[in-house]
C-alpha cells in the first residue's frame, strides 16, 4: 500500500482544507477497501454526494475526515445540531479517519468507525460563539473518541504499519451484531460495557472487576437502580454474540 499523499493533485487549489480533501480522498479510493465485504470503494461526485465513498457491491457508504492531528480524546467537529441530526438518521454513513504527517504528507494512521458505534452520546456540545464573533451564536461540537470502544476503531494503518486485510474484515464482522440493535438505550449499555472492558486492558477479566465500574455506570444510567444485574445481563449478551468467552463462573475472556 502506498502511504504518501500525492500533493500534485491539489496544485490548482488555494484553500488548504480543499487541498487535503482532494488528495486524501484520491488516496483512499486507490488504497482502501470496503471493510464490510472487501470490495473496492468509489469516490462519489462532489455535487451529488451525501457521503464521500460508496461500495457498489454491498452499498455501505463512508464519510472521510483527514487531519494532521491524531484523532484521540476530544476532537473538534462540525455544527452540533447538524451532526446530531445526521447520527440519528437511518442513512448515516460509516466514518473513515485519516491522520497524515505534515512534513512528508504520509498516512500515519487510518481507521474506520462503523456507523453503529457513531451515536449521539459520543458528541459533546461546545459553547456558542460570542456575539462579537463572525458567526455569532454558532454552536459547534466535539467528537469524544475516548467514548468509542477499541473494537469500534478498526485500523487499516496504525503508526505507519499496514494491517492485513483479513484482520480488518474480521474485526468489522466481530461487532456487526450492533447493527441489529435499534433502541439507543440498549446499544448505549453495550457500548458502555465494552468501554469498561477496554479500560481494564486485560485479555481475561472477572465479574468482580466489572463490578468496580458500578458507580460510574450508575452516573451514566441514573434511571437504573440495579446496576450489577445489568452488568451481568450485558456480559451474557456479549458472550452470546461471541464478543467475549465464558471461561468459568465469574470469569471471561475477550475473543
Amino acid at each position: 500500500m502506498e502511504l504518501f499523499l500525492d500533493q500534485k493533485l491539489a496544485i490548482n487549489y488555494k484553500n488548504n482544507s480543499q487541498k487535503i480533501r482532494v488528495i486524501s480522498e484520491f488516496w483512499s479510493e486507490k488504497n482502501i477497501f470496503c471493510p464490510n465485504c472487501g470490495n473496492n470503494i468509489k469516490n462519489l461526485e462532489n455535487n451529488k454526494k451525501v457521503s464521500d465513498f460508496l461500495c457498489e457491491k454491498c452499498s455501505e457508504n463512508y464519510e472521510q475526515k483527514a487531519s494532521q492531528k491524531e484523532f484521540k480524546g476530544k476532537v473538534i467537529s462540525s455544527e452540533y445540531k447538524t451532526i446530531i441530526t445526521r447520527l440519528s438518521s437511518e442513512n448515516k454513513p460509516n466514518f473513515f479517519f485519516l491522520h497524515y504527517l505534515l512534513d512528508n504528507y504520509s498516512v500515519h494512521n487510518f481507521f474506520v468507525v462503523p456507523k453503529h458505534f457513531f451515536v449521539p452520546e459520543i458528541i459533546e456540545k461546545r459553547k456558542a460563539l460570542a456575539e462579537t464573533a463572525k458567526r455569532a451564536g454558532w454552536v459547534g461540537s466535539y467528537i469524544l473518541f475516548s467514548k468509542i470502544p477499541n473494537s469500534g476503531k478498526i485500523f487499516y494503518i496504525e503508526d505507519n504499519k499496514e494491517i492485513l486485510k483479513r484482520e480488518v474484515l474480521e474485526k468489522w464482522q466481530k461487532t456487526a451484531f450492533l447493527k441489529e440493535m435499534k433502541k439507543p438505550e440498549l446499544k448505549g449499555w453495550i457500548l458502555d460495557i465494552m468501554n469498561c472492558i477496554d479500560i481494564m486492558d486485560k485479555k481475561e477479566f472477572s465479574l468482580q472487576e466489572m463490578y468496580a465500574f458500578e458507580k460510574e455506570l450508575q452516573l451514566i444510567h441514573p434511571e437504573n437502580k440495579n446496576i450489577r444485574p445489568k452488568i451481568r445481563q450485558q456480559l451474557q449478551f456479549l458472550r452470546d454474540k461471541k464478543y467475549i468467552e465464558f471461561i468459568e463462573p465469574g470469569k471471561y475472556k475477550i475473543m
